[in-house]
C-alpha cells in the first residue's frame, strides 16, 4: 500500500480524482485539510476557504470524541458512545459551550470578519487530510447541507473503510483514495505528517489567494 509523501503530494494525486468537478467551492477542514486543499482549488481553479471544526471531548478526558461540530451547524454527537459512557447530549452541554467559544475564536483568526463563501447551489467539495472517526467531517457535511448546494462532495487522501461506508450517507460522492485494512491512524500513510499551526494555514490560505 502506497505512502503519500506528505500532504501536499497527497492533494495532487487527490485533485485528478475531482478533475470532473464544475465552478466548485473547496472548503478545508482545519488544519491538515488546507495543505490537502490547496492543490485541489489550484487544479480546479475553485474557491478556497476554511471550514472551521471542533470536537467534542468527553468531559475529563477531551481527547476522546463525543461529538463534533461546525461553524453554521449543530453538534453532531455518536450516540452509541454517549450511552456507553453514560451520559446524554445534555450532560456534556459545558464541554459544548466552551468548544463553541473556540471554534468562534478560530474562524476569526482564519477569515477575521469575512464571512464563508455563499454556497446555495454551487457544487462544494470538504477536504481534509483523512479520516479515521469521521466525526468532524460528519459535523461539516451536515453544516454544509443547510446552506442549500447543489452538491456535496467528500474528498480525502486516506481514511478507515468503516468510516468512508457510514460517511456516503452524508455526501452526494465520497472520493478517497486509500482505504487500507490496516488502518490505525491518519498519519501512518504519509512519510511526512507534521503538525500545522495556525500561522501554517494563513499562509497556505495566502499562498492559495495569490
Amino acid at each position: 500500500m502506497m505512502l503519500f509523501a506528505d500532504r501536499a503530494e497527497a492533494g495532487a494525486l487527490l485533485a485528478e480524482r475531482l478533475r470532473d468537478a464544475r465552478d466548485p467551492v473547496v472548503l478545508a477542514l482545519p488544519r491538515g485539510g488546507v495543505a490537502v486543499a490547496v492543490p485541489v482549488a489550484r487544479r480546479l481553479g475553485a474557491v478556497l476557504d476554511v471550514l472551521v471544526t471542533r470536537k467534542i471531548g468527553y468531559p475529563g478526558q477531551p481527547e476522546l470524541g463525543v461529538g463534533a461540530m461546525a461553524e453554521g451547524g449543530e453538534p453532531v454527537f455518536d450516540l452509541t458512545l454517549l450511552r456507553r459512557l453514560g451520559l446524554t447530549p445534555e450532560s456534556v452541554s459545558d464541554v459544548v459551550a466552551q468548544e463553541r467559544r473556540e471554534l468562534a475564536r478560530r474562524v476569526r483568526v482564519y477569515r477575521g470578519e469575512r464571512p464563508l463563501p455563499p454556497l446555495r447551489g454551487r457544487d462544494v467539495i470538504v477536504v481534509d487530510d483523512g479520516l479515521a472517526t469521521g466525526g468532524t467531517a460528519r459535523a461539516a457535511l451536515r453544516a454544509v447541507a443547510t446552506a442549500k448546494p447543489a452538491t456535496v462532495t467528500l474528498a480525502v487522501p486516506v481514511g478507515a473503510r468503516e468510516t468512508v461506508a457510514s460517511l456516503r450517507e452524508e455526501a452526494d460522492e465520497v472520493e478517497v483514495l486509500l482505504t487500507p485494512a490496516d488502518f490505525r491512524a491518519v498519519g501512518q500513510w504519509y512519510e511526512r505528517f507534521d503538525q500545522l499551526s495556525d500561522d501554517d494555514v494563513l499562509e497556505l490560505l495566502r499562498e492559495a489567494r495569490s
